[in-house]
């Protein structure tokens, strides 16, 4: 018995002993009188059960055909449909004339044990409330999942979604890189213009592991990613999250795209990259967000202008030393610098090679682009010429040396020895001055050589 049974029971017994009338119980049970009468009739022919309601245990008048039943249940059965959930299974049958609310579908498949609820357990988390406007903060990352179910290689969906609405961008790619996140963030900025912040995951991509040069410290400057110089450059602010759990609302929404989207590629038969980024801006997109998007707090749109040079912002960018015959290298290729440039002396000087996402190069000097044009190879470069190294001053010429030649000397040759002083004759033609070493020196003579 219900409560409101039970409470009926309780009245009847009162009127059963005369300690109330038929009016103070239908006071009491909120009832009419002649419907009161029909209740104290009932109780005394049946009892308590006669206070119990005629419809329990029947089928309701409002209930689906039992027909309608075993058809969902049937198509739930089928492949393609084997692992939907109650609400996309109901929007899906809806597509084929099907109409069936998404808690019966669900009450049909927990009756007919092919759903189970599975409960997670609760981690406390601090509650963040949503920014107010729309634009104030743009959630970023990257779903890594088999999208296709095997039909082709595993790949990466990049997301971004609103933190205030809800309201979602996402574009397919190979892998999570820098110039993955650079396409989908400028889906967002052609869509909606730049975002006021970007919450994003400790990646590689967006946080640099190493420290910064002595000079940027001293500086006060911190080492960026090329994604981070990039958001620099255009004024959007970002943020680095701690956890998975601080940026949920493209956590959840990577949950949402992997159960929703996947059986939608799978619907469509779509197989590769191409086909499914246009599906999703042509066809999921706009869908998805005139269901699920919300209202923000205030009508206030946070979003910046979109720069006209935003291709050459979403680049690679390096420093580079211009060289002294003007060539400049970067990543195995040589640039030679036009002449029309000659008044910014630029040898020796650090320029900035610019590499676009179509592979066109770039080449600029305090925001000022450099005519160049590209070295079929490496410049070759002369050693500078260096004079042998001088012997000693003290080492005598060999017996080869010119001035080792004979010389016709007063009708005869003379030769110079080995204790000459390597000196050539004088043009007077006196002869030079004798060297110590012309003749082998005399020893002295002793006391008892004399003697003797």
């Amino acid at each position: 018995m219900s409560r409101n049974e039970r409470k009926r029971m309780t009245i009847m017994a009162g009127v059963r002993g005369k300690e109330l009338t038929q009016v103070q119980a239908a006071k009491l049970m909120g009832l009419g009188y002649r419907q009161t009468k029909r209740l104290w009739r009932r109780y005394q022919e049946e009892g308590d059960g006669g206070l119990i309601h005629r419809l329990r245990g029947k089928p309701g008048l409002r209930r689906k055909a039992p027909a309608l039943r075993a058809q969902v249940l049937a198509r739930y059965a089928e492949e393609r449909y084997a692992d939907f959930g109650p609400t996309l299974l109901a929007e899906e049958l809806a597509k084929e004339g099907i109409v069936v609310d998404h808690d019966t579908v669900r009450r049909w498949l927990l009756a007919a044990g092919k759903l189970t609820v599975r409960r997670r357990k609760q981690q406390h988390r601090q509650w963040r409330e949503r920014k107010p406007c729309f634009g104030a903060m743009v959630q970023l990352d990257g779903s890594h999942h088999d999208w296709f179910e095997g039909r082709r290689a595993k790949c990466v969906l990049m997301v971004m979604v609103d933190d205030a609405t809800n309201r979602m961008r996402a574009r397919f790619s190979e892998e999570e890189t820098t110039r993955a996140s650079y396409d989908v963030f400028e889906d967002w900025g052609r869509q909606h213009r730049l975002p006021a912040s970007l919450y994003v995951d400790r990646d590689s991509i967006y946080r640099c592991e190493g420290r910064a040069s002595v000079a940027d410290q001293l500086a006060g400057k911190e080492r960026q990613t090329q994604f981070g110089r990039a958001m620099a450059v255009l004024g959007v602010e970002l943020i680095l999250a701690n956890s998975p759990q601080a940026k949920g609302r493209v956590e959840r929404m990577n949950g949402v795209l992997q159960d929703r989207l996947v059986k939608a590629l799978r619907l469509a038969r779509i197989n590769d990259l191409e086909s499914a980024n246009r599906f999703l801006e042509k066809t999921y997109l706009r869908e998805f967000n005139r269901r699920f998007a919300r209202a923000a707090a205030s009508p206030l749109d946070a979003h910046q202008g979109l720069p006209r040079n935003l291709d050459e912002v979403l680049s690679w960018e390096e420093e580079r030393v211009v060289q002294r015959d003007w060539t400049v290298g970067s990543e195995g290729k040589w640039y030679q610098l036009d002449q029309q440039h000659e008044a910014l002396s630029l040898a020796g000087r650090k320029v900035v090679v610019r590499t676009l996402r179509n592979g066109q190069v770039q080449l600029a000097y305090r925001r000022q682009k450099l005519k160049w044009r590209e070295l079929p190879q490496r410049p070759v470069r002369l050693k500078p010429f260096k004079l042998p190294k001088a012997g000693p001053v003290n080492q005598p010429p060999g017996t080869n040396h010119p001035w080792r030649r004979p010389l016709l000397r007063a009708g005869r040759a003379v030769r110079f020895g080995l204790g000459d002083s390597a000196r050539p004759p004088l043009r007077s033609g006196l002869p030079p001055s004798p060297s110590p070493n012309r003749e082998p020196k005399q020893t002295l003579r002793t006391k008892g050589d004399i003697l003797s």
